[in-house]
């Protein structure tokens, strides 16, 4: 089993990555593995609507940038931890222009599989950002392994982050109840017990306009 955390900042050292580290820690101590992706400071694109995903094999046409990297990832992975900063009380617009990608190039990748987001700010606007990030598990159909609390932490930096004293127990809490949830999920394997396929019936789009 593996856990891949998803660093949405473009700091590798800052306050995302001191939050992200604490949930890794608690998953590696359950004996899962993990894996780390960061978003960085490179130029993203966002998604052009192009539909090349939809006849090219699930990958986006912008091969230079992270989200085919992200999609590799997520064919290997069981669970996700998707982390941003908060931007004017909301997600990284970098990381949101990815995951619109990824997510929609890639929907069968992450189908089924439990993913939670974490976010870190200096003062308000993670409950938001918080929200932000849940939509897209709910969209492909994912179990959203929760914490004691709405998963933030707050600090101007990775040290500050580290005093947000319920922030990083908020953290832990979250990590062994992703690492308890992909146990039972493996003992459920065990047994012949599967999750349902993505395509159930028959996927229905109702137009507003008429």
């Amino acid at each position: 089993m593996k856990v891949l955390l998803f660093n949405g900042s473009p700091k590798k050292k800052g306050t995302t990555a001191r939050a992200l580290a604490e949930v890794a820690a608690e998953i590696k101590a359950a004996g899962i593995e993990t894996q780390t992706l960061q978003l960085g400071t490179a130029a993203v694109y966002g998604c052009a609507a192009c539909l090349h995903c939809r006849t090219n094999s699930t990958v986006c046409r912008y091969a230079d940038d992270v989200c085919n990297d992200l999609v590799a990832a997520a064919q290997e992975s069981d669970g996700f931890i998707f982390g941003s900063p908060v931007y004017f009380a909301g997600a990284n617009g970098a990381l949101c222009a990815v995951l619109d990608r990824a997510f929609y190039s890639s929907f069968a990748h992450f189908v089924g599989k439990p993913g939670a987001g974490i976010t870190v700010c200096r003062r308000g606007g993670a409950s938001a950002t918080f929200d932000r990030l849940n939509k897209y598990f709910t969209f492909a159909q994912m179990p959203i392994v929760s914490s004691q609390y709405w998963n933030m932490v707050h600090g101007i930096n990775a040290e500050q982050a580290k005093q947000d004293l319920e922030g990083m127990q908020t953290m832990r809490v979250l990590g062994r109840n992703m690492a308890q949830l992909l146990k039972h999920i493996e003992a459920g394997k065990a047994t012949g017990l599967t999750m349902p396929a993505p395509a159930v019936e028959e996927r229905l789009f109702t137009p507003f306009i008429r």
